[in-house]
Parts: C-alpha cells; sequence; structure tokens
C-alpha cells in the first residue's frame, strides 16, 4: 500500500485505484486484475444481492406510510431475515421495523389476518403505560410480487383506542386487489397525555401478515363496536376508500 501525501486525500475509487482511510491516515491500492471467487462465494453474492433488492422492495412499500422512526440496524435486519427464508416470504412475519418495540408491547393477543382479507383485533384488556392516554393504529397493506419486483397499491388505516375504556375488538376489511404476496404491517403509537409522540419504546412498526393469493385462513363473521377512524386512503392516488358498516366509517 502507498500512503497518499497530496494535500486533499480521496477516499473511494479512483481509475485503477482505490483510496483509503486507517487511523487517520489515507492510502493507496490497486484494485486486483482477476477477482477470483469460489461457488460458495458466488452463491453467497447472489443469495445476499437476491435478498438486499427483496428487502428494498419491502421498505419501498411501507416507508411512505410509516411514521416511526426505523432503528439504524432495520436494513441489515431484514437482509438477514430475507437470506434465511429463501421465497419461502412468510418468514418475514414478525420483523420489527421498531427493534426497540412490537406490538406485544401493547396488544396480548395478536391481531390476525383472515382469508377474507379481513384484519382482526381480538377482544382483550390493553397494556397499560403511566402516561399514555390512547394508542394511534395504523394498519398499512400491500401486494408486492417479488418476482416481477414491483409493488401495488398501499391501503392504510389509520384508527385512535382509548386505553381508559374496554377494548372489544375489531374487523378491518382489506381491499388490496392485484398480484402478489400480501404484506400487512400494523404501526401503534402510544399517544401521551401532554404529546403526540413518545419514546421509541413506544413506538412499534411491525409485519404481522403475510399471505400469497391462494393463502387460506380462518373466517370470522363477527361485528365488534365501532372504532373512530382518523383517516384511511389508497396510495399512490391518495383516494379515500369506500365505507365499511358498521366497524368502520371512512371519508
Amino acid at each position: 500500500m502507498a500512503r497518499q501525501t497530496s494535500i486533499i486525500p480521496f477516499t473511494g475509487k479512483l481509475g485503477n485505484l482505490i483510496g483509503y482511510e486507517r487511523n487517520g491516515q489515507y492510502f493507496l491500492r490497486s484494485m486486483p486484475e482477476v477477482v477470483r471467487q469460489t461457488v460458495a462465494t458466488r452463491r453467497a453474492a447472489y443469495r445476499f444481492g437476491q435478498a438486499s433488492r427483496k428487502g428494498a422492495l419491502i421498505r419501498h412499500a411501507f416507508y411512505g406510510d410509516l411514521d416511526i422512526p426505523c432503528d439504524s440496524g432495520h436494513i441489515n435486519r431484514l437482509n438477514r431475515v430475507l437470506i434465511a427464508a429463501g421465497s419461502n416470504y412468510a418468514a418475514i412475519k414478525g420483523f420489527r421495523f421498531n427493534q426497540h418495540a412490537g406490538i406485544d408491547r401493547f396488544f396480548t393477543i395478536a391481531p390476525k389476518l383472515f382469508r377474507n382479507n379481513t384484519l382482526h383485533i381480538p377482544p382483550q384488556t390493553l397494556a397499560r403505560y403511566k402516561g399514555i392516554t390512547a394508542l394511534e393504529v395504523k394498519v398499512i397493506a400491500t401486494r408486492i410480487a417479488f418476482t416481477s419486483r414491483q409493488v401495488g397499491n398501499v391501503e392504510a388505516v389509520t384508527l385512535k383506542i382509548d386505553v381508559n375504556k374496554p377494548f372489544e375488538g375489531i374487523n378491518i376489511p382489506l381491499d388490496v386487489t392485484g398480484d402478489g404476496t400480501l404484506v400487512v404491517t400494523l404501526q401503534v403509537r402510544g399517544i401521551h397525555e401532554d404529546c403526540t409522540s413518545c419514546n421509541r419504546q413506544y413506538l412499534a412498526a411491525d409485519i404481522i401478515a403475510v399471505a400469497t393469493p391462494q393463502a387460506a385462513g380462518c373466517m370470522n363473521n363477527h361485528s365488534y363496536p365501532q372504532i373512530t377512524i382518523l383517516q384511511s386512503r389508497t396510495a399512490p392516488h391518495h383516494t379515500y376508500a369506500r365505507a365499511y358498516q358498521p366497524i368502520i366509517q371512512r371519508e
């Protein structure tokens, strides 16, 4: 390696040279003329590339509607899950965009997606935290075609739950048509009594359901009391969706 002695050192590629910094000093090295890879190395590189592209699709699908900050390592964490999953996309269920909190912090009984694409949040006693007066719950659903690398329309439904009242459950129909895998993320923000934002321990966004068009599940025909919907829209056109009666009122 050669040390850089110019007034303005550089890092990165310049022609067939690569500049880099180590312990506050700058050096140069030449690029190898031939890069030798074993079969295992090529396979690992291929799997990493495939996982990175799938992870980018997932992030692109949800970034526009997530209202919480993701932790700094969420990209690498998602890539690792996808590398291990291969073509089993159901393996991303449970992934947390914020590793510091999950939706189980608020809902002790997990939501479930029925085969008619209705998200069911069961009746339960909600967890209580000092200063938290309500939960802002946002359901974000989209279809992702991983093979063709396309993301369909996104449906986002936002509602508010008063933690001081009994929670009797709710069904949220999701109308996300098209091809590809249905991926549903549930975001929960604890609303503090004197502000609308809290520390990251009360901000959660988890992938709660992954279903192919042929996936089957349980049906549920029960009705649940109405909960106030703050906002509902279908992206990318940002048009308001139909009304759900009697469970949900949409604009």
